[in-house]
């Protein structure tokens, strides 16, 4: 007779553990704060490498549609390729990509352009950085799934 298993906290439902095992404590909670925790660094230091040029706030820009292409991939691997680990999607996704893209700052640079009365650059930047976002969220998603489909092909014997 297979093992009965039972569905994690949280709508974690392709992770399984034994009955009678308890998750630990704020684990979810603390993958979250670790991966926030770099990802808002690794934010802050190119946010800062990366100047703004023409009024235009390219740092951002940046951070967040690397983010994007990041987590299109990411997510791709997640939940297609890798085998479920109930950690990673909390440490990789909501943390480090999480705290690394950032839609409040964002939303200030737009603020900022049109409170500085530059509409033209204010509109660009919010409507590239939306397109930019989505084409790299996408393009992410595709890369990850030819890179794990041309993994698989050259190793057969890896999915067996």
């Amino acid at each position: 007779m297979p093992e009965r298993t039972a569905v994690g906290p949280g709508g974690h439902g392709d992770v399984r553990r034994r009955p009678g095992t308890a998750w630990p404590a704020g684990s979810d909670l603390t993958a979250v704060a670790v991966g926030g925790g770099a990802g808002s660094v690794a934010r802050y230091l190119l946010s800062v490498a990366v100047p703004a040029g023409h009024g235009f706030p390219w740092g951002i820009f940046i951070v967040n549609v690397t983010g994007c292409l990041a987590l299109g991939g990411l997510m791709v691997y997640l939940l297609e390729v890798w085998p479920p680990r109930r950690l990673l999607r909390p440490l990789l996704a909501v943390g480090l990509l999480g705290g690394y893209t950032t839609f409040s700052t964002y939303a200030a640079g737009v603020l900022s352009l049109l409170t500085g009365r530059q509409f033209a650059l204010a509109d660009a930047y919010a409507l590239s950085s939306i397109v930019a976002a989505l084409f790299a969220a996408w393009l992410g998603m595709v890369a990850a799934r030819k890179l794990a489909g041309w993994r698989d092909a050259a190793a057969p014997e890896a999915r067996s």
